[in-house]
């Protein structure tokens, strides 16, 4: 059985080895010279900067891709759990230490409200009903049949998933900075916590199991780590060259075609490439959808896009710590610039990576390595970034001097940004969307793209933009329906 893979994030790369483990012929096509996908790495004068995800949960499915070859994953990688997972920053300049010290979180949130620490013990044990049903029964069961959804439909409406994640956040906790603090998760996947279906509460819980971790030498060493191991067990990789094409034989995919124009044949084509892009230029916006289908995809709604601003400082800033999440003033009228007025707003949220923190390889000796990112509108705000980039470079380097980093910008020895013309262009997203399409309800499940092409026979999908969703526990997952499916 000949599978070809198209695109090398964490979805292509999980799916490709997974085949691999079943005894496919497996060829993993990356346009880039370097694998990774959103999880590429930029190396700048010393400097190591992770391209994307930083925060590692669920370490075991990252795992479990080696132990399909009986290998040790310690020889490939590292994980290192942080014990403080994120440190919150309020407009008031009061701080938040996040962990899984059950007695710390308890001990801070009776210091903001004390009657929100039972309404805290209540939320986790609601999200871990969450977890059970969300993620552990359904995170790896394809959802390509209706009566599949059907099925889930009375537990899922018991476990209030017609709520969004502020909203259930907020019926068990009454102070406004906890109510963000606890909420804010749909973020990391792309979602607004406003509009987010309370589903992805669950990730509140999947950090409480397993903790956050941090990879040694960035979470591009992961990356490292798979492509040494593809190379051992016989997966090709092309690099450098893009699938232009899906070849279709009627309804069956029968090979892609590259921009050299050599065609390779197969009997299975699986893409980590986002849905949208596929359906409308690899398949050059085949005739072969149906109306229902056509529907499905106007109607869809996408994900924020992101700026992302990589700096190097010659001096170490040591009590910043590994993750730092900083909210504005404003909360929901940000979010509601974002997703549904599409315009920037100054009064921004940032979330800090300094993984120098924890691993001083990331920088030259007694510097420190960062990046910054920051919730924007997608590119269907026509937003011209050749020249809003540098205005929001210059705000976020103001907003981060005034609250935690003093004299930042005259310590800058080494910086860059990417917008989401960055993600449209480079990364093929639609609107230059940082996660493909938005975590709803309405978009969750049966209602994403499926795993299993609605259209093609042969064709399949993991990453962001198919079931389970977006972040690494997600395309991870999204290879696992790929194993039950093909």
């Amino acid at each position: 059985m000949k599978s070809i893979i198209i695109g090398s994030g964490f979805g292509g790369i999980a799916a490709a080895l997974r085949l691999k483990a079943k005894n496919h012929d497996v060829t993993l096509i990356e346009k880039h010279t370097d694998l990774g996908g959103r999880a590429r790495v930029f190396k700048k004068n010393g400097f190591t900067f992770d391209g994307g995800p930083t925060v590692i949960t669920a370490p075991y499915l990252i795992n479990e891709l080696f132990e399909l070859f009986q290998k040790d994953p310690k020889n490939y990688i590292k994980l290192s759990p942080l014990k403080t997972w994120y440190q919150f920053v309020f407009e008031d300049k009061t701080k938040f230490n996040y962990s899984g010290d059950e007695i710390e979180m308890k001990s801070q949130i009776k210091k903001i409200n004390k009657d929100d620490v039972i309404g805290y013990e209540k939320l986790v044990s609601f999200t871990k009903k969450i977890f059970d049903k969300g993620f552990t029964e359904l995170a790896d069961v394809p959802f390509d049949r209706p009566f599949v959804m059907v099925q889930q439909l009375p537990a899922l409406l018991k476990l209030k998933s017609y709520k969004s994640v502020y909203s259930l956040v907020s019926s068990y906790i009454k102070n406004e900075k906890l109510r963000r603090m606890l909420s804010m998760h749909p973020l990391l996947v792309g979602g607004n916590p406003f509009t987010t279906t309370s589903i992805y509460g669950l990730i509140l819980y999947l950090e409480k199991k397993w903790g956050i971790h941090y990879s040694m030498e960035g979470t591009g060493n992961i990356i490292k780590g798979f492509e040494k191991l593809m190379n051992e067990v016989g997966v090709k990789l092309i690099k450098g060259q893009e699938v232009k094409k899906i070849i279709l034989d009627k309804k069956k995919v029968t090979g892609v075609q590259l921009d050299n124009e050599t065609i390779i044949k197969s009997n299975n084509v699986i893409c980590n490439a986002d849905p949208p892009a596929v359906y409308e230029k690899m398949l050059n916006g085949s005739k072969n959808n149906s109306f229902l289908f056509k529907w499905k995809k106007s109607r869809m709604e996408y994900s924020m896009g992101l700026f992302v601003y990589y700096f190097g400082t010659k001096k170490t800033y040591n009590d910043i710590e590994h993750h730092t999440i900083k909210f504005g003033s404003k909360y929901k009228e940000h979010l509601d610039d974002i997703f549904e007025n599409k315009k920037l707003n100054n009064d921004i949220s940032y979330y800090l990576h300094r993984p120098s923190a924890t691993d001083k390889s990331m920088a030259p000796s007694g510097q420190d390595c960062f990046y910054v990112l920051v919730p924007v509108p997608n590119n269907q705000s026509k937003i011209d970034w050749s020249t809003e980039g540098e205005k929001m470079k210059n705000l976020v380097i103001d907003k981060m001097e005034r609250d935690l980093m003093p004299n930042l910008r005259e310590n800058i020895v080494e910086d860059f940004y990417l917008t989401p013309d960055y993600f449209e262009k480079d990364l093929n997203t639609k609107y230059g969307s940082g996660f493909s399409i938005q975590p709803k309800f309405s978009q969750s499940a049966y209602f994403r793209f499926h795993n299993k092409s609605e259209i093609y026979e042969g064709l399949y999908f993991v990453g962001a933009g198919t079931h389970p969703g977006a972040g690494v526990p997600g395309v991870l997952s999204s290879a696992k329906v790929l194993d039950k499916i093909l």
